[in-house]
């Protein structure tokens, strides 16, 4: 997700409950190709990572298949352990690049899109996975028509949001319509895993959706908002123990990319991270207000102090 799984994030998760696999924020696969050097410079910040993330998979965007090569091909270089097209970014500056969203829009763009990622991730030993992200559909349910079209390009996986690009995420995930993409997967003799994601609330419910709809796995996007131990088999942590890992993610975010991003940036996760307890409503009031991570820190121990 841009502006929510940068390293800061996944290094949190690798400490306090890591899960199968890891995706980077996506980026724009045209920037990585033909911006100035200052451009590709931020551009490969958002590329940086650490051994205690993987697996992790890089994600693009694009509607340029040499652009998409270029991309992958930089993503094996980097080390990365998988390459994933977002199909399905509703970004109204994305669509208009012909991407994210757009492509469901776009089937020969598409195919042409993961052959040529296919391309740049290729190397002697084998290279590495491509997978896509996508939605059931543009204005409406187009899976029966959409699915096939990405299952002839043999991508190893098809991550599926289920819902369209114009519900966005006002109406529940129709983990049925992952169902019946199994269906269609196992009907044409695919390889092709089948992934589903939208409205996961915890491990338990992800292995609940993956055993109803006999998907190959599921991906959770918000719900591990303010929760870096979502993956962890561990008992919930207390409030005090919520906090001062927000403090520690805080601090993180502003020490590998404070000099890069906002950091209105982690202010949504300070309202994942506060809430359900006493007082969380107006500690998230005060820290929403808050520029730095010193600031943070001293909010959360005078809130804890008092709570003592």
């Amino acid at each position: 997700m841009a502006n929510v799984t940068d390293a800061a994030f996944r290094q949190m998760f690798a400490k306090y409950g890591k899960p199968d696999v890891m995706y980077a924020e996506f980026v724009s696969a045209d920037g990585l190709l033909r911006a100035d050097e200052k451009g590709k410079a931020a551009l490969m910040r958002d590329l940086a990572f650490t051994e205690a993330e993987r697996p992790l998979v890089a994600q693009f965007f694009t509607s340029h298949p040499d652009a998409m090569e270029h991309a992958a091909a930089l993503a094996l270089k980097l080390g990365f352990d998988g390459i994933d097209i977002n199909m399905g970014c509703p970004d109204k500056a994305v669509e208009r690049q012909c991407a994210g969203a757009a492509l469901m829009k776009a089937h020969s763009l598409a195919a042409e899109l993961i052959a040529a990622a296919k391309r740049g991730a290729r190397s002697d030993e084998g290279g590495i996975p491509v997978s896509i992200k996508t939605r059931l559909g543009f204005n409406k349910d187009e899976l029966e028509e959409w699915l096939p079209v990405l299952l002839e390009a043999k991508p190893a996986a098809i991550i599926l949001h289920a819902r369209t690009r114009k519900e966005m995420s006002k109406v529940p995930a129709r983990w049925e319509r992952v169902a019946r993409a199994v269906e269609i997967r196992n009907a044409l003799g695919s390889e092709t895993l089948i992934i589903g994601n939208g409205d996961v609330t915890s491990l338990d419910d992800a292995h609940a959706k993956a055993a109803a709809t006999a998907a190959d796995g599921v991906m959770v996007g918000r719900g591990t908002f303010g929760k870096p131990w979502f993956f962890s088999d561990q008992p919930e942590p207390t409030i005090e123990e919520r906090l001062r890992i927000a403090v520690e993610h805080t601090e993180l975010f502003e020490k590998l990319l404070g000099d890069l991003k906002s950091f209105a940036q982690m202010k949504k996760h300070f309202k994942a991270y506060c809430e359900g307890f006493p007082g969380a409503k107006e500690l998230r009031a005060r820290l929403m207000e808050t520029e730095t991570a010193a600031e943070v820190r001293a909010i959360v121990e005078d809130f804890l102090m008092e709570r003592t």
